[in-house]
């Protein structure tokens, strides 16, 4: 299976003194050193508390950095194509590069926003929004040809093409969505960046967003999706893999049944406590809330930074960043418990817990 996105050792942070009043000026060290890979015709999902880093990233995967968010390390690839990481820095040779990002955004990678309302014009008719973000890739494109290339692509994916006659507010909100979805794919980019699409939905038209994304698979129209989201059993539907994130780094990453049937982290452990598993019933399953709260990411914890709310730190957890350790085929943790005992061990202690 060829790697489609290829993320090495990625950080951004949000710089809290633009003027430059110190020498080094205090930032929030939003996404910390992450590396992750897509695979082709594969969905990874990327789940986490609110605030650990997971819009961040979506940013920086899909060149919409902006200042004050500025990229501080890293490299990213994306169908074999190098894609730049500037966000704002002083480095004029980042500022090039980054003249260089609307050029790949849309047509190498594409971001699917978390509000279709916030993406749509309320004064436009969805025509003339599909136009004007052709215009944007295509300058040549006619108003014509752009509402045809619209039409063909709704008429393929099964959804009316009227309702490119429409304003945003006579269309519900699952169908905003999907007109958003497939406005963001029109120039048929390698890998699609879902950030939360289905937060503002019910779950009938989240089941029609998710059925959208896999027919872009199927069809061909992208190569890969990286789906973001607070909810985990979605994940269950469309990830062929997920990576848990926390305090803006990654503490693991494996296949979607392993991850959420016998999570080796601690913190992913915790997640599932407070998920309610379906398939296991719900009458004798106990809801646990993660203890503690999130640490502020101006100024993380040592080491492990979960280790202030594990139930199983030691104390090498509080003195070095711990590494990230196999526990089966693509299947990855980084945790200091998690290395002191095999995968079958680690993932056993999730399974009785939840008994």
């Amino acid at each position: 299976m060829s790697v489609l996105l290829e993320a090495e050792h990625i950080s951004a942070s949000y710089l809290l003194d633009e003027a430059g009043a110190r020498e080094t000026p205090p930032c929030i060290r939003a996404v910390d050193d992450v590396s992750l890979e897509l695979h082709e015709g594969e969905v990874i999902g990327i789940a986490g508390e609110s605030g650990c880093g997971k819009s961040t990233l979506a940013m920086v995967l899909s060149g919409t950095v902006r200042p004050p968010l500025q990229v501080t390390a890293g490299r990213l690839r994306i169908a074999e194509q190098a894609v730049p990481l500037a966000g704002g820095g002083s480095d004029p040779r980042a500022a090039s590069d980054a003249d260089q990002t609307p050029l790949l955004r849309g047509r190498v990678v594409a971001m699917l926003p978390q509000g279709a309302m916030n993406a749509l014009n309320p004064t436009l008719r969805i025509r003339d929004f599909v136009f004007d973000v052709l215009r944007s890739h295509l300058p040549g494109i006619t108003r014509q040809e752009a509402i045809e290339r619209a039409s063909e692509r709704l008429e393929r994916l099964g959804l009316p093409p009227r309702v490119l006659s429409a304003y945003p507010h006579q269309l519900s909100g699952g169908m905003k969505q999907r007109v958003v979805a497939v406005v963001s794919t029109l120039l048929d980019p390698d890998v699609l960046v879902a950030d939360e699409p289905t937060s503002a939905l019910d779950v009938t038209s989240q089941r029609m967003l998710l059925a959208l994304l896999v027919s872009f698979l199927e069809q061909s129209i992208i190569r890969g999706i990286v789906f973001i989201t607070h909810e985990l059993p979605l994940l269950r539907y469309i990830a062929q893999r997920i990576a848990i994130m926390y305090a803006g780094q990654l503490v693991e990453v494996g296949p979607t049944d392993r991850v959420l049937f016998a999570p080796s982290h601690p913190y992913t452990q915790a997640l599932m406590h407070a998920t309610i598993v379906l398939e296991k019933g719900t009458r004798r399953q106990r809801i646990k809330t993660v203890g503690g709260a999130p640490p502020g990411l101006l100024s993380p914890p040592p080491g492990c930074r979960f280790h202030p709310r594990c139930p199983v730190a030691m104390p090498i957890c509080s003195q070095s960043v711990p590494p990230a350790v196999s526990v089966g085929e693509r299947h990855d943790a980084a945790c200091w418990w998690v290395a002191g005992h095999s995968a079958g061990e680690a993932g056993a202690t999730h399974d009785a817990a939840r008994r």
